[in-house]
């Protein structure tokens, strides 16, 4: 196909008429194996005389394409030819930064698979491309691609790192000068920025490890810490910096302080700790200790310095830098440099920065449930400075608690003492907050250590219970949160217990969606602590129904697990509410998987919390166990999940639905023949892509020959026998499968032997042929006692018939 034809096919494919995209899309199909095909596609992409709507579905199927067939698994299949391969190589490395950054992310995505297939193997010249082009107007260009070459190696053991050492050694004088010219480049403009920021990225993978042996000569070494001390403590250019806060952060001088802080801190906590060192890297880590530690501290205390007079720092940027200090406080050099301005940073920083502020209350105020999710998303700490905070005081009277820890609770109390005092138009209510979050945050010292142990009590009554009545939402959430964190102390009087008890179960109404939320997982707290459960048995049915509606506003996998220890506490009594629960959960689920669906993230929070969902439901279903009339009751609404969730959609939940599975056919009256629906998802699965779970599909498999021994040998649409043998048969015969793979197989034979005697003979020779034959090649003890045990019990029925 020419170029020409090719592009009417690409804009066929923008069409808003379905008939002519799919008739386009099947187009592309058919050609995508031709001979320079990719060559083509490549054109197409970086002609600038072309639509950009047709470059960018060229570069999207260009993408596509290579992901799937540039390194098939099997070398069989090699779709793409040399001679195709070798022009893209050669073209890709330059076009790469020259398209639009649109259709860059694209060709980016192709070069990493290239390099990750190619290199250094297929692609031995491509280092000297970069080297080359480091050297002239391709500077751009080289580390773009230098940054794909060394993030490749990045998390590559010692034996598979050698390959990015010659890259550091021959690439990194290089980096070291454009470097040096880009750091004296006065009025920097934002592509100085970029280039460093991609310096900063390349020097960050191939250090992530292990120090390249190039750095281990301190002259070279020096002058890469001067230039990221340089940028450090050089303030950003405040010309062209962003209004918007979103934006601001994302500024590419701002990236360029946060790569660097990164590195820092890697060296410092991976590389310059003694007592993490081999002896080859500790003279390394005493270099570092003695000559850079203590100066990155200095530049970071005046770093956060800025905020403390009103100044901008992005958040990863203060996270990280209080991360620094906290892994300083343990080191004796580094706390004597920390000591002097150690309260300036405590009650003038990250005191503050515990502290509720303008942006909290605005995302309360626009979208609970976004302050919800980050208040629980540990991808969110990341980012924290309020958790930074919390981590950085949590250490401090860990490691430093007969200096600092008095005068800390000492600077609490005052807050509380200017809180309670002043009129309520005057009260300091977020420094309120700080203080909370300060006591929640130390519970673990507080509770171990006196005086202040024998005052806990006294605290929460005095400082913590009136704020669950406070005219100010998010102090009736800090007061829910703290009381969680303190329920399992020994209460003296058993009324303050229960008016903490009372004082959650009452938040659970409340007006404010995150004071709600807050309160149901202070009441896990309660639950797990509570000696007598009549104290809750009264309010159980308004817990779950505060539960049922919280559920239907916020997916979040603790709110599942504060469900689960409720019904874990309760065991049978649960019993009544087991069909509700059950509708809920798998109402929560569905709702969880279609969040998770849209937003296409491995770590979203509604994948989690639908695995939070199937692992409550499996709770309840051992819960009631005894119960096997419930059981009828509740397949119903079980059904659509396991169907559904035992196909490739539900590879992320697999585990639990077979859990549910095993509880659904074990502890039922009768297995159903809706349940035996379910037997040919599993075989299919199994057949594909789940051989990883068969010690999981096992457990149900049993169940059905073990409970349903009548139907698994009368029922022939389909023939549940037949498919056994099919799948035993196929895995025990694969060659490539391992011993821990096929160990379930001769199991599955066992049951099927014990429970079906008389009834399968026809099945002994050829279940032995095929046991014998593979036992030949078993190498683990364990799987060959299992095949022995399966031949014994066949060679005894066939006796047993001889005999007959």
């Amino acid at each position: 196909m020419d170029l020409s034809s090719l592009a009417v096919i690409l804009q066929a494919a923008l069409s808003p008429n379905p008939d002519e995209r799919k008739a386009a899309e099947q187009g592309l199909n058919q050609f995508q194996y031709a001979p320079q095909h990719l060559v083509r596609l490549l054109q197409i992409i970086v002609d600038n005389n072309v639509d950009m709507g047709v470059r960018q579905v060229a570069s999207i199927h260009f993408k596509n394409f290579i992901a799937k067939n540039w390194s098939p698994l099997d070398d069989t299949q090699q779709k793409i030819s040399q001679s195709d391969k070798d022009v893209v190589r050669d073209h890709i490395l330059v076009f790469v930064t020259q398209v639009p950054p649109l259709l860059r992310v694209q060709l980016g995505e192709c070069l990493k698979t290239v390099i990750h297939s190619d290199y250094p193997e297929q692609w031995p010249h491509l280092l000297d491309w970069v080297k080359h082009n480091l050297q002239d107007q391709q500077v751009h260009g080289a580390l773009y691609v230098l940054r794909i070459l060394s993030r490749k190696y990045e998390f590559k053991s010692d034996e598979e790192r050698v390959p990015v050492y010659r890259v550091v050694d021959e690439t990194f004088p290089h980096l070291l000068n454009i470097f040096n010219r880009l750091v004296q480049i006065v009025n920097p403009s934002l592509e100085v920025a970029d280039l460093i920021k991609l310096i900063c990225k390349i020097f960050w993978s191939s250090i992530y490890l292990e120090i390249p042996k190039l750095l281990f000569d301190q002259n070279i070494f020096n002058a890469w810490m001067m230039l990221f001390l340089n940028i450090l403590e050089r303030p950003v250019p405040s010309e062209g910096q962003p209004v918007d806060p979103d934006l601001r952060k994302s500024w590419g001088w701002w990236k360029v302080k946060k790569w660097t802080v990164h590195i820092l801190n890697r060296l410092y906590t991976r590389f310059g700790d003694l007592k993490l060192q081999n002896p080859e890297n500790r003279a390394f880590a005493q270099m570092f200790q003695k000559h850079y530690a203590g100066k990155i501290l200095e530049c970071h205390l005046n770093l956060l310095n800025v905020i403390r007079v009103g100044g901008y720092l992005p958040d990863r940027v203060i996270n990280l830098i209080l991360q620094y200090l906290s892994n300083s406080i343990s080191r004796n050099s580094m706390y004597t440099l920390l000591q002097p301005r150690l309260d300036v940073l405590l009650f003038e920083i990250v005191f503050p920065l515990m502290c509720f502020n303008d942006n909290d209350q605005k995302l309360w105020d626009e979208d609970p449930h976004e302050y919800v999710r980050k208040g629980y998303d540990i991808i969110e700490d990341l980012y924290s400075p309020r958790t930074a905070s919390m981590d950085f005081v949590s250490e401090l009277v860990r490691k430093r608690g007969k200096e600092n820890l008095q005068k800390f609770i000492q600077f609490i109390v005052e807050i509380f003492r200017r809180y309670d005092e002043v009129s309520a138009e005057h009260k300091p209510y977020r420094q309120k907050d700080g203080a909370l979050l300060a006591i929640g945050a130390l519970c673990d010292k507080l509770k171990q250590t006196e005086p202040y142990k024998s005052e806990l009590e006294r605290m929460l009554v005095q400082h913590v219970f009136p704020e669950f009545s406070s005219p100010v939402g998010h102090l009736r959430a800090k007061a829910a949160w703290v009381a969680g964190q303190y329920a399992h102390i020994n209460f003296s009087d058993q009324n303050n217990f229960r008016r903490a008890l009372q004082c959650v179960v009452s938040r659970m109404q409340d007006s404010e969606l995150p004071v709600r939320v807050d309160s149901v997982f202070a009441l896990r707290s309660f639950i797990e602590a509570c000696k007598d459960l009549n104290e809750i048995r009264p309010i159980l049915p308004q817990l779950l129904d505060e539960f049922f509606k919280l559920m239907n506003e916020v997916e979040n996998e603790d709110l599942v697990f504060t469900l689960e220890t409720i019904v874990d506490k309760f065991g049978e009594e649960m019993a009544p509410y087991a069909l509700g629960l059950c509708q809920n959960l798998a109402a929560a689920f569905w709702r969880c998987m279609n969040t998770a669906e849209a937003d296409e993230e491995a770590d979203d929070p509604g994948a989690l919390a639908a695995v939070g969902c199937l692992r409550a439901i499996s709770t309840i279903l051992e819960s009631v166990s005894r119960l096997p009339h419930l059981f009828v009751q509740i397949e119903p609404t079980l059904l659509p999940i396991m169907r559904r969730m035992l196909t490739t959609d539900g590879q992320e939940v697999f585990e639990e639905v077979l859990e549910i599975v095993s509880y659904m056919t074990f502890f039922s009256p009768t297995i159903s023949l809706d349940m035996w629906s379910l037997w040919p998802l599993m075989m299919e699965a199994l057949a594909d892509w789940a051989i990883d779970f068969f010690p999981n599909i096992l457990v149900p498999l049993d169940n059905y020959i073990s409970r349903g021994t009548a139907h698994f040998l009368t029922c022939k649409e389909p023939d549940y026998q037949q498919s056994l043998w099919n799948m035993i048969s196929s895995i025990m015969s694969d060659k490539n499968m391992e011993d821990n793979d096929i160990v379930p197989a001769p199991k599955l034979i066992e049951v099927v032997f014990q429970n079906c005697r008389g009834q399968v003979d026809h099945w002994l020779e050829p279940y032995l042929r095929i046991t014998v034959e593979r036992l030949r090649h078993t190498e683990k003890a364990y799987l060959k006692c299992l095949f022995m045990q399966v031949v014994r019990r066949g060679c005894y029925k066939i006796n047993i018939c001889m005999n007959e």
